[in-house]
């Protein structure tokens, strides 16, 4: 069964912290590194990928930093997912012939379309808000 990797959940993670920032607003590698506890080569290959997905922006220098190119509203969480997993079928390539000749590929053709309609409904927005329910505004000093 596939697995969405630590990196997918992570990226999940700072896009949702960078869409609870203002607009605009550039968050540091170093800060989002301090908040997470992750080391800031880990986290700058995770945000390399959403770069070049152009789903973030990085600025380097003293003001520099990482932010959203659109708003939290026209992401989806599939399309953060795919950035760093890349496909999510639930099914690898190998099996394709295995699965074809046992007569269950329409079962697998559906789940698929199930966990993708699933991803691509929720908004990076949908995160945010939930965050907020769930933990309140959080204020970071």
């Amino acid at each position: 069964m596939y697995k969405i990797s630590t990196r997918g959940q992570y990226a999940l993670l700072i896009m949702t912290e960078l869409a609870e920032q203002p607009e605009g607003k550039f968050i540091s590698l170093k800060l989002l590194s301090h908040r997470h506890n992750l080391s800031v080569k880990y986290l700058e290959q995770i945000l390399i990928q959403l770069s070049k997905a152009g789903l973030v922006i990085g600025v380097r220098g003293s003001n520099g930093g990482y932010r959203l190119v659109k708003k939290t509203e026209d992401y989806t969480t599939g399309e953060i997912l795919r950035a760093l997993e890349g496909d999510l079928s639930p099914v690898g390539e190998s099996h394709s012939n295995v699965i074809s000749n046992v007569g269950n590929d329409d079962y697998w053709k559906d789940f698929e379309h199930v966990i993708n309609d699933y991803v691509d409904s929720v908004t990076l927005n949908t995160l945010v808000e939930k965050n907020k329910a769930d933990f309140g505004e959080m204020y970071y000093i």
